[in-house]
């Protein structure tokens, strides 16, 4: 895509409307994301909506690195992210992925202004809203609705589904743990390497392959 100030009057009108479509969009993907937790006003969406940020990064670059005090959340409007590890024998691990429509970022490190303990890259081109997490709490102190927000959020993925994996990772074969990934994203083995699919799961990247024959031989 050629640079805006490459583009004449016409094309880069044609441009910018599209740039201010898309965020829109995105913007109101971020709302619906919010609002199914709980309900939000308009009022205090238009105060989220002051502190959202619209961030194009590239595969590869890191969001935040271990060790660096987590200052943002980001959405993934666009994209995928991944959060990961590295031990002191420099073997990586990936904690989570992340695609559109997810919430990332060190959740300790941001709460307790610490070091965080993973890294955070993008797994592809990505479109993101980041909001400053300071002034993030400080909304969420002031309003109500957007405390209920952060009190159903928090429960549903730092308790109940932080359970569910973990009690997966005890009960599920690796198998399992694949196709209940799948039927959250079914596409995301087209979009994300295999070994850093395989290292989210637990797994070796020969065990993942061999996983993906034996279901190719069952369809």
């Amino acid at each position: 895509m050629k640079n805006p100030s490459q583009l004449n009057t016409f094309d880069r009108e044609k441009l910018l409307l599209k740039m201010v479509a898309e965020q829109s969009k995105y913007l109101k993907d971020l709302k619906l994301k919010f609002e199914s937790y709980a309900p939000i006003s308009d009022e205090s969406w238009k105060l989220i909506e002051s502190i959202t940020e619209f961030q194009v990064v590239k595969k590869g670059d890191l969001l935040l690195r271990n060790g660096q005090i987590a200052k943002e959340i980001y959405f993934i409007a666009k994209g995928a992210l991944r959060a990961f590890i590295t031990d002191r024998e420099g073997n990586i691990y990936n904690k989570n992925i992340f695609l559109e429509g997810d919430l990332a970022g060190s959740t300790a490190s941001l709460i307790q202004q610490t070091p965080s303990d993973f890294a955070i890259e993008a797994l592809e081109d990505a479109t993101l809203i980041h909001l400053n997490y300071k002034k993030y709490r400080e909304l969420i102190f002031d309003n109500d609705d957007l405390k209920n927000f952060y009190i159903a959020y928090l429960e549903k993925n730092w308790v109940i589904e932080k359970e569910q994996r973990e009690i997966s990772i005890v009960m599920e074969n690796a198998t399992e743990r694949y196709l209940d990934l799948l039927s959250k994203h079914p596409d995301i083995s087209e979009r994300i390497a295999l070994h850093h699919i395989a290292s989210h799961l637990g797994i070796t990247p020969t065990q993942l392959s061999r996983i993906r024959k034996t279901l190719e031989k069952d369809l």
